[in-house]
This record gives C-alpha cells, sequence and structure tokens, in this order.
C-alpha cells in the first residue's frame, strides 16, 4: 500500500534513538554514519592489522591502518613497562576511532564552526578511567593546547572531549544497538521502503529518454531529447555546445503532454571504437503515413563529437497505424545482434487483425526483432541471424526473435556479477499494460509474452487467453494500476561504487513516479520486490546529494562504469525543459577508495564547453546555502520551492547544515524529517506570483466555517485522532461538497491545499484513502494537475467538476503543518 508515500518521496516513521519529550521523539543529531572525508564507510579490500575492530565495515583502509600503526609505535616508543601496560591499549583505541563508521561524528567533523577534534568524543566514565591512568598520554596524543591545559584537571579535560550528542561517544555507541543494526546495509525503514539518494547529473532538458555510452574509453555519455537532439557530456559533466546529433527536422513529434512519438531510441555499434556507427529509433512521417524508422549513422571523421548526419542509411521502417504504442527501444545484447522492440501499433486492446499484432508473428509490431547489422558496407543493410527462431517458419517473419508484447518500454542487458558473471546477458524489459497491471519480463528467444491474450498475469482477451497453444510466459513481476500506470524499465546494477545494490533491478512508473527494486532469490528463482524512497532525515545530508526527483521517469541508463541514473521531468512534453537526469546513489555504504578508478581516454573537443551547474537541493532540512545567482530556467515551481543553488564548498554546506540542525533541536518538536518536505514559504529567489497571503488557522474541528463556503474552499476530514493539520481533502464546487481522487496527486496539488487553509509547510501528499472514504460525498475532481501556485485546486488542471474515472479508495489527502517536522 503506498498511503505513506508520494510522488517524489516518502514520509516515513523510524524508530529513531532520542528524547521522549512532550509527547514526541525528538531524534539526535545524526544518524547515519560518515567518514571523516565526508562520505559513506566501507569494506576494506585487505584486511586491517591495527584497527582490527573496523576489520569489516569503516573507514580505513590498509593504507590508513598503518598510518595508524607507525603513529602509536612513535608514541609507545615513549612509554617504560608500566606505561604500556596500562595505556597502550587506550592509545590504539584512540587513534583507530578514525576508523570507525562514526568517525565523523566522533570528531565533530560534521560542524565546520569548531575545528576537527584531534581526540575522539568519550563517554564520562571511559575518559574519567583514561585521565586518571594515563593522562600523561595526552600531550603525546594531541597537540591541541587547550587539552594540554586541561591535562591537570579531570573535570574540564572530560568536559572538553564530551560530544553534544551523547548515543555517539566512545566507547557506548559500539554497544548501541540502534546505530549498530544492519550497519553497512542499505537502509530501510519500517515498511521496507529502501532509502536511497540521487545525485544530479545533468539539467534543463526536454524529454530526456535516451542516455547512453560508446564504450570506447572516453567515458562519455550521450543524451538524446525527444525532439530529435543528442548531447554529448563529458565525464566531468561538462556539455558540448554543439549538439552530437540534430535530426528535429525529421523526426515526428509535438508538444503535446504525453505524446509517444518522437525520437525514442539510441545505441552505439559494439565495435563503435573503430567502425564509428551508432543506431537511432525515431518516429517520422511520409506523406500521410506515419512510421518508425531505425537508421544507422557514422561518427564524422573531422569531429568524434559529431555525427556525419550525410552518413544515414534506413535499416527498417514499420507503418505505424496510430500516433501511441511506438516502442523505442534499440540496443544490441552480448551476442553483438541489434535488437529492436516495437509497439503493437496503437489504439487500445491491439485491435488489429484476428488476434492482434502482437500475436502476428508475420507482422513486425508487438515484437522484440533481431538483425544482424555487421559487414553491412556492401549487400544488404542487414542480415538474419541463422538461429533466429523463426527463420524457417512459413509466414513468420523471420526479423522476429520474441512476440506478444504489448509497448516495451525501455529494456536492458545484465552485464552480470562483477565477480561470478552469474546472470551475465539477460535481457530485462518494462512492457507497458492496458489498463490493469504492468509487468517487467526478461526476454528469451522464441517466446510468446502474452499480448492480447493476458496483461500481467491475468486474462485480457479470455478466448485467446483460453487458447491452450498459446504457450506464453509469464513476467518476473506485474503490479497493478493503483501503484502506477506506465512502468519504465530499468537495469540490474552492477557497478563498482555502491555494492549492496549488487543484482539489484531498479525500475519506475512514468505516471505515479515510483521507485522500485527486485532482487532474484537464487534459492527460489522468484524476485522480491522492494519500493525505493528517497532518504529521509540526514540519510541523504552528504556534500552534493538530494532527496527528490521530478514525477515523470522517463528512462534509467548505465554509465561506462556500469553506475545507475535516470531520467525525468516535470512536465511530459516534447519541448518543455524541465528534463533532469540523477544518478543513484546508496549512503549506507560505498567502495573502498581507489577500487573504482579508471581513467578516462581523452576527448578532442572542438566545440565550446558549457559547465555543469546543478539546480535541485536537498530537502526535508531547507538549507541556507550560500548561492551563485542563476538565470531562472523555463519550468514551472518544482514541489518543493527551494531556490536553485551551488554549494560553495563542503566545508560551508556542512556549517549551515549543522546552524540548522541546532535550531531545530532548540525547538524540541518532533520527530522524523520527511524527505520530500514542501514549504509554502517562498526562497529569497522565489520564482512565484501572485501568492495567496496566508489566513487564519482552521477550527480545531476540522470543518469549513459555518459560513457558506466560496467555491473552491477546501477541508480536511478522516483523521482518526482529529488533528486539524491533516485528513482527506474535500472540496466545495457547484454548491456541493466532495473528495479529489489522487490520480497524478503530487506534492504540488497537496500545496495548493495547505496553503489555502493557512500552513507553511505542505508534508505529504497522502494517496489511497490513507484518511478513510468520502463514501457520502460524490467525487468532484480527478487528474488534478498544479503548479504549487494557484489559489486553489479549481485553478489546476483537472478533467472537469464532477468528471472522474476512479472510486472513494483513491481519495487523496494531505499532512500540513507549521514546522518542516510531521508528528509521530
Amino acid at each position: 500500500m503506498w498511503s505513506s508515500c508520494d510522488i517524489l518521496g516518502r514520509v516515513r516513521h523510524s524508530p529513531f534513538i532520542g528524547l521522549y519529550l512532550l509527547g514526541f521523539w525528538i531524534a539526535p543529531v545524526s544518524l547515519h554514519p560518515q567518514c571523516l572525508d565526508f562520505k559513506p564507510p566501507f569494506k576494506p579490500q585487505e584486511d586491517l592489522q591495527f584497527c582490527a575492530m573496523y576489520r569489516n565495515f569503516g573507514c580505513c583502509d590498509s593504507a590508513k591502518d598503518q598510518e595508524l600503526m607507525a603513529k602509536f609505535y612513535k608514541i609507545t616508543d615513549n612509554f617504560d613497562n608500566y606505561g604500556y601496560a596500562n595505556c597502550a591499549g587506550y592509545v590504539q583505541d584512540l587513534l583507530c576511532q578514525e576508523c570507525s563508521p562514526y568517525a565523523a561524528h566522533l570528531f565533530d567533523a560534521e560542524d565546520p564552526s569548531t575545528p576537527i577534534r584531534t581526540l575522539p568524543g568519550l563517554c564520562p566514565d571511559y575518559c574519567s578511567q583514561f585521565w586518571l591512568k594515563c593522562r600523561s598520554t595526552i600531550t603525546l596524543l594531541s597537540d591541541d593546547l587547550q587539552l594540554a591545559q586541561a591535562e591537570t584537571d579531570q573535570v574540564h579535560f572530560c568536559q572538553h572531549l564530551e560530544l553534544e550528542d551523547p548515543d555517539y561517544c566512545y566507547p557506548h555507541l559500539l554497544s548501541n544497538e540502534q546505530l549498530t543494526q544492519n550497519l553497512g546495509h542499505v537502509r530501510a525503514d519500517p515498511e521496507g521502503c529502501l532509502q536511497l539518494c540521487l545525485e544530479e547529473v545533468a539539467n534543463g532538458l526536454r524529454n530526456p529518454l535516451a542516455m547512453v555510452h560508446a564504450n570506447d574509453g572516453t567515458h562519455r555519455f550521450f543524451i538524446a531529447e525527444q525532439v530529435g537532439l543528442v548531447w554529448t557530456y563529458l565525464p566531468d559533466r561538462s556539455k558540448l555546445e554543439k549538439p552530437f546529433l540534430n535530426i528535429t527536422k525529421a523526426v515526428l513529434t509535438s508538444p503535446w503532454e504525453g505524446d509517444e512519438r518522437g525520437f525514442l531510441g539510441l545505441t552505439f555499434h559494439p565495435n563503435y571504437k573503430y567502425n564509428g556507427k551508432l543506431y537511432v529509433y525515431y518516429s517520422v512521417e511520409i506523406g500521410l503515413d506515419e512510421r518508425i524508422r531505425v537508421s544507422e549513422f557514422r561518427v564524422s571523421p573531422g569531429d568524434m563529437n559529431v555525427v556525419d548526419h550525410a552518413s544515414e542509411r534506413i535499416i527498417l521502417e514499420v507503418d505505424e497505424p496510430a500516433s501511441n504504442h511506438n516502442g523505442g527501444m534499440v540496443m544490441f545484447a552480448d551476442d553483438g545482434y541489434l535488437y529492436i522492440f516495437t509497439g503493437d501499433g496503437g489504439m487500445a486492446g491491439d485491435p488489429f487483425g484476428k488476434y492482434g499484432n502482437a500475436q502476428n508473428k508475420s507482422a513486425l509490431l508487438g515484437k522484440v526483432l533481431r538483425i544482424n547489422v555487421d559487414d553491412n558496407d556492401r549487400g544488404p543493410l542487414y542480415r538474419i541471424p541463422s538461429d533466429n527462431p523463426f527463420v524457417h517458419e512459413r509466414g513468420a517473419r523471420p526479423e522476429v526473435y520474441a512476440y506478444g508484447v504489448r509497448n516495451m518500454w525501455r529494456c536492458s542487458v545484465d552485464r552480470g556479477d562483477p565477480l561470478t558473471k552469474e546472470g551475465k546477458g539477460r535481457i530485462f524489459c518494462g512492457d507497458v499494460g492496458q489498463n490493469k497491471f504492468e509487468e517487467i519480463d526478461i526476454i528469451e528467444k522464441g517466446r510468446n509474452y502474452g499480448w492480447r491474450a493476458k496483461e500481467g498475469f491475468s486474462c485480457y482477451d479470455k478466448k485467446l487467453c483460453a487458447n491452450s497453444s498459446l504457450d506464453d510466459v509469464l513476467p518476473i513481476y506485474a503490479y497493478p494500476h493503483k501503484m502506477g500506470k506506465s512502468v519504465t524499465g530499468g537495469y540490474v546494477y552492477r557497478g563498482c561504487e555502491y555494492p549492496n545494490l549488487n543484482g539489484m533491478y531498479i525500475f519506475g512508473d512514468f505516471m505515479s513516479g515510483r521507485m522500485m527494486s527486485l532482487q532474484e532469490n537464487k534459492n527460489t528463482g522468484q524476485w522480491n520486490y522492494h519500493e525505493i524512497c528517497m532518504g529521509i532525515g540526514l540519510t541523504c545530508a552528504f556534500p552534493g546529494l538530494i532527496n527528490n526527483y521530478y514525477q515523470y521517469i522517463i528512462s534509467f541508463a548505465e554509465d561506462e562504469a556500469g553506475e545507475l541514473y535516470f531520467m525525468s521531468t516535470g512536465v511530459p512534453s516534447a519541448t518543455s525543459p524541465t528534463g533532469v537526469v540523477y544518478k543513484l546513489v546508496d549512503p549506507s555504504r560505498r567502495a573502498p577508495p581507489r577500487q573504482c578508478h579508471y581513467d578516462p581516454l581523452p576527448v578532442r573537443v572542438k566545440s565550446k564547453l558549457i559547465k555543469f551547474r546543478p539546480k535541485e537541493t536537498l530537502t526535508g532540512v531547507e538549507l541556507p546555502t550560500k548561492h551563485q545567482k542563476l538565470s531562472p530556467p523555463e519550468e514551472p515551481v518544482r514541489p518543493h520551492p527551494t531556490e536553485s543553488a551551488v554549494i560553495e564548498s563542503d566545508k560551508d554546506w556542512l556549517q549551515e547544515l549543522m546552524d540548522i540542525l541546532k535550531e531545530q533541536e532548540a525547538a524540541v518538536v518532533t520527530t522524523t524529517l520527511p524527505q520530500t518536505t514542501t514549504t509554502t514559504k517562498p526562497p529569497r529567489h522565489t520564482r512565484r506570483k501572485n501568492r495567496r497571503k496566508k489566513g487564519k488557522h482552521r477550527s480545531e474541528s476540522g470543518l469549513a466555517p459555518a459560513a457558506a463556503p466560496q467555491s473552491g474552499a477546501v477541508r480536511l476530514a478522516g483523521d482518526e485522532q482529529g488533528r486539524d493539520d491533516r485528513g482527506r481533502v474535500e472540496i466545495f464546487a457547484n454548491g456541493e461538497w466532495g473528495t479529489v481522487c489522487d490520480d497524478l496527486w503530487n506534492m504540488k496539488n497537496a500545496a495548493v491545499v495547505c496553503r489555502q487553509l493557512g500552513f507553511r509547510f505542505t508534508l505529504k501528499a497522502s494517496k489511497h484513502s490513507e484518511f478513510g472514504e468520502g463514501k457520502s460525498l460524490r467525487i468532484l475532481l480527478d487528474d488534478v494537475q498544479c503548479e504549487g501556485t494557484e489559489e486553489s485546486l479549481l485553478d489546476c488542471q483537472h478533467t472537469g467538476v464532477g468528471m472522474h474515472n476512479c472510486a472513494h479508495y483513491e481519495d487523496a489527502g494531505v499532512i500540513c503543518g507549521n514546522s518542516d517536522y510531521v508528528e509521530a
């Protein structure tokens, strides 16, 4: 159930350590492990000889371990036998805390307003014992003058080493189960939702629907926009001003939101480094006919970052009977052949012919095609692989590799486990459903994937479904439209940087914005599902990380090193520059230093470089960062109206974060920070206009005033505890009260409601009748789409008052507040 999740993240109530006061849990300053380099801990590649207590997980590799051992021997050279027997253990303990997974906490590295401690924060009882036995070692361990001055005063000395948050003092943190339980594993909330973070990689893109690499050692990545432009990005994320490919004049698309036509796919030949060939999949209009086209291009001999546009050769064209279900994936698999994924031709229910295009092997629509484009400079543009499954079947197209697909949107090839290569070569696809289910499939030669007989695991065409000759293969996972209505296939993570994610298939849903994962149980062969949410609280409080993204997840990608990315946009239009590329990050564990190092081959650049400037910020804690003024983008206000920012330095960022956390602790209010907290307070450089002034707080009953409400008025109902800051949204329109469906319900919509009711913050957009079903009322609004600045929901886009295609189990709600915390 997605009742506690909104489009961009989730509000969760986690078991925090802290103080219970005034009916609320007060969380400590931080809960996430962090090293002195401001990054997550890791498992060392080699055993640690000196700080062996952190050999399984911590912040030291063997080189740092040897450095600390050398320091230990330098100090203990000053000891006599008594000193060594009584104090060597203390010295080792103190030195090795640099290797602790919580080193940043122990040494106050999270607070840049003070110098990093030279000794870790100690618990009072341990500090007293150390002082009584070994205070003579203080000046050997530290050059801190204040510590040296306190050497003769036990109370003063131990106060100096005391931490503001006693949960993290050494050695008590070692026995604190809340801190040590599942340390190094992907964090999950109580409902099992995996908490990941993001890194912004590119922005200002118009429906970015493909990001690919050339596998040529340069580690460039190429991002395609639906309009027909492909841009080159260098490893430092700078963009070349001149596009790599521009076929906008040939590509058929439109500004209409949801138009499925356009530039849809891009892939590089496995031998691109030597033959310079790439392949594209796009929509064209020939006379009155619409077609999908697969073409071959070559890179320009004079510029490795520009395609020779005159080199286009059309490999394949297929007539499209409708403007939707165009497929669009094109890629090479491990066998070296080109795979082309076509849609079923459009409309609804695959109405073409007796059994539809997908079940008709003489049609190229609704298929997975496989062709050989090697050695095609002379002779045919492509050949049929001799082992294609239907080469000898009468009436079947020899290009067909698999059939019975509806509209596969984004497929990928599993690189295999980095060590064992298990899973290598598997092809994963997301197949968009009709009106009930979305599915994930593994593509196998000659198999029937069921459409239109089946949708997911259920029958769609009952007559076809009952046909004993169907012999279809079932998906590895399918989910209902309560969870999302348009699957976006992803990748199995096989990168180096985040070992915990290895083997996890990560995908999403275009409509709901839900991020999901599947992990194979090797014993049963079943795939276990886990939702992915953006990290709550300080989970993502590392420099450069964010915890929110635009709703419409268009595509996923893998870079040359195997790291995982996805693309999404705020407005699903081919001409809206709201597209952003994000890198997925596991904040719980990283690879050891230098393990993932690579040296990109040099790139000869002839075009002007555009330096990347991130625009997104961490939400849940609104950081008062120092800003570099940016030109306002031509895009709507984000669901979290934080201003565009460039963090000038890690230290500044951490100082500002600590100031905020101290203010929040002093406020003594509530427990868990929501990861998608949205405020209605405008930032300093706000782009909002005509904002409504804040009204008075609503009555305790949560009902509208007794006077006749104005059209568009809202009220909250249904909270079992009678709290007036949350509930089911009810709106007054056409002389009656009614409910709002949660289709497309998001934080922008919720922000309009909360601001209208006089609250400062929008904490959650709740779904699936979390606050009960308003069955006594009519459903008045459906498919609401707000920019977040409207006076009321009636001013937003919607299907029309009283018009809907939903039921009360989809009643929408909100949680508002006057502080950016959610009450437990």
